[in-house]
């Protein structure tokens, strides 16, 4: 019995030690985002100023329509630029997640069966229908896990899939735009 709580008490470590690693992961990808984010604010407060100032000095109609054609197409770029930098962030800490949760989980697994093996081969001769009960109710447990983790695998590679192709439509659509103003 001793051994078993030794396993237990061991997988117990290996989760919390996966959890801390995660939650670390999770706050330096979060990091990433908000130096993203103020790093593109602060860019973008300073060209529309800059854009304001040059707009205030407009002298004709031709020329605010050129001030103004000349103010998007960077926008476009810079949008894209952007979106991509996002993008690789979330991607990199999903990857992240992902290969620790299937290495988790695979660990887990292992343990777990370690665990029933010993709870079964030391079981009660009287309790056969409650251990197979509970193993294939595990069993089943462990099944839905690698489903629902299958799920929120394709889930995230489309929407990686649909941001890349909105950003590139969006980038399209500004060049056009800006190319018939």
């Amino acid at each position: 019995m001793n051994n078993t709580v030794e396993k237990l008490v061991a997988t117990s470590k290996a989760t919390f030690d996966a959890a801390q690693a995660l939650a670390t992961t999770a706050q330096s990808s979060f990091e990433k985002l908000v130096e993203l984010n103020m790093e593109t604010s602060k860019t973008v407060l300073g060209e529309s100023f800059a854009h304001a100032k040059a707009v205030l000095s407009v002298k004709d109609a031709q020329e605010l329509t050129a001030l103004q054609a000349d103010f998007a197409k960077p926008l476009a770029e810079k949008s894209t630029a952007y979106a991509q930098n996002f993008q690789k962030i979330i991607a990199n800490v999903s990857a992240e997640f992902t290969k620790a949760a299937q290495a988790h989980m695979a660990d887990v697994q292992k343990g777990f069966a370690t665990l029933m093996e010993s709870a079964t081969s030391n079981a009660p001769q009287s309790t056969e229908s409650a251990v197979a009960f509970f193993t294939k109710a595990m069993s089943a447990g462990q099944d839905a896990f690698n489903t629902a983790q299958a799920s929120a695998q394709q889930a995230i590679e489309t929407a990686q899939s649909n941001i890349t192709a909105a950003s590139k439509q969006t980038t399209e659509a500004i060049k056009k735009a800006t190319k018939t103003a």
